[in-house]
């Protein structure tokens, strides 16, 4: 049981402490402060716990995180973001996908397995990074042996004839060439697997894991794929031996073993949309299957133990961040007992121009950034005074007034409107440098504004 505290939390992460994190959130995220200090909390909680002797962080329950706020106020980015920081397994799903057991469509169960498959890949990953060196050298090895073959039974019964070849110097000056590049031109015989994938199903129940019967484990040579003979160009053959080199290094069990552990210490599940699952009073029929969908939800977050096709996976502990914006239904129309398994709320503020200046500008992947790294791609110098990002901010906000509120996406509305023409004729400017001032700004987006069905 001691094993799992060792169970790697990022180092970078670990040594964070809550106002650390804020700050790196605050980098993505513009304001929604209460939020972010919840999810800063729980993650440094996490961290706390697994410095605890094991019988004691086993008793220790993640607190869960319900956010409450419209859409495009930063709900996801913030705990997107949050698992980045910490490089922990983490998804998103949306609760009006799935539905009560006996419907059709996906259970909840689900989410947890694509967590897990999720950090195969991330473990996956990790250990080639670790391993791809000593690859690279067996395929290098393997390139050389099919550029110079072993001796010939000639050089055995002629052992003359074989030292005056001198194979070991031959091979080093090869070895030199290829780095160089100097084969590069060359090409390579070597045996290629076919991919062959199963062309029949079985279906069995709601999901894959239920079919209880793994074909490819009954059958392990239909399903491999046949090999033939491929002639590649030096390059291609190293990067195909370098791949087969790491399949053979990497330890898939030790990977499957390791993924499920972060995913059970570590794991993030983001349901959004959680307000979509919310019985209303005095509302009639699909109400009884999302009562349904809440009911088959609470177990998991509860813990209960969910069959994965990489072993039990226990829930237990997996930090669950809930949102909705709650616009009809309100937070105290969940199911009593899932209400109780989200004991931090957080309400996120409603965003105004001020904020809207600060998304243009202030984050790593501000909006204005971004068009203006993608633009510079073709040689397009485009500047944005101070009194255009006013402007477009102001622009924004009118419109999410008028219309339907958006929060932030509605930014990527008016930018894309904004930079329409230059977008299309920018790679025949013959004045690569733009200026966007605000006489700019008001005469692209005078339709916007003006038409309320454009801009809804």
């Amino acid at each position: 049981m001691a094993t799992f505290l060792h169970e790697r939390t990022s180092p970078a992460a670990s040594s964070f402490t809550p106002r650390q994190i804020v700050s790196e959130l605050d980098k993505y995220v513009v304001g929604q402060h209460r939020a972010k200090r919840a999810v800063a909390i729980a993650l440094r909680n996490r961290i706390r716990r697994q410095a605890l002797p094991p019988e004691m962080a086993e008793e220790v329950a993640p607190k869960n995180i319900l956010m409450i706020g419209p859409t495009g106020v930063g709900k996801t980015e913030i705990a997107r973001r949050l698992a980045r920081l910490a490089q922990s397994p983490f998804i998103k799903v949306e609760a009006s996908k799935f539905t009560e057991v006996g419907y059709v469509g996906r259970d909840v169960e689900s989410m947890v397995r694509d967590l897990v498959e999720l950090a195969i890949d991330m473990v996956r990953e990790e250990r080639l990074q670790e391993l791809r060196p000593r690859a690279r050298q067996a395929a290098e090895e393997r390139l050389l042996d099919l550029l110079l073959p072993p001796p010939s039974q000639v050089d055995v019964v002629d052992p003359a004839a074989a030292a005056q070849r001198d194979p070991a110097h031959t091979r080093e000056r090869l070895r030199d060439q290829l780095h160089a590049g100097r084969l590069d031109q060359r090409t390579v015989e070597l045996d290629v697997r076919e991919q062959a994938f199963p062309s029949f199903e079985i279906i069995s129940g709601s999901s894959v894991e239920e079919v209880g019967i793994n074909v490819k484990e009954m059958l392990p040579g239909l399903f491999q794929g046949r090999t033939r003979k491929r002639r590649l160009k030096v390059p291609e053959a190293f990067d195909h031996l370098t791949q087969e080199e790491e399949q053979k290094l990497v330890d898939m069990e030790t990977v499957s073993r390791t993924a499920v552990q972060r995913v059970e210490q570590s794991g993030i599940i983001f349901i959004d949309e959680i307000d979509k699952v919310a019985g209303r009073e005095g509302t009639q029929g699909p109400d009884v299957s999302r009562e349904g969908v809440q009911r088959d939800i609470l177990p998991i977050v509860e813990g209960t133990t969910v069959n994965t096709k990489h072993g039990m996976v226990r829930t237990d502990h997996i930090l669950f961040i809930a949102a909705g914006a709650f616009h009809v239904s309100k937070p105290s129309d969940l199911i009593p007992e899932l209400q109780g398994r989200f004991p931090i709320r957080v309400e996120l503020e409603p965003l105004g121009k001020n904020d809207f200046v600060r998304i243009l500008t202030e984050p790593k992947n501000a909006l204005i950034k971004q068009y203006m790294a993608l633009l510079e791609t073709e040689g397009i110098d485009v500047r944005f005074r101070d009194d255009a990002i006013d402007c477009i901010a102001e622009l924004a906000t009118q419109v999410n007034e008028r219309t339907e509120n958006i929060g932030a996406r509605r930014l990527h509305t008016v930018m894309e409107k904004l930079l329409d023409d230059i977008s299309f004729e920018g790679p025949d400017l013959a004045d690569k440098s733009v200026t966007i001032d605000e006489t700019y700004v008001r005469r692209m987006l005078e339709d916007i504004v003006k038409n309320d069905d454009l801009s809804r």
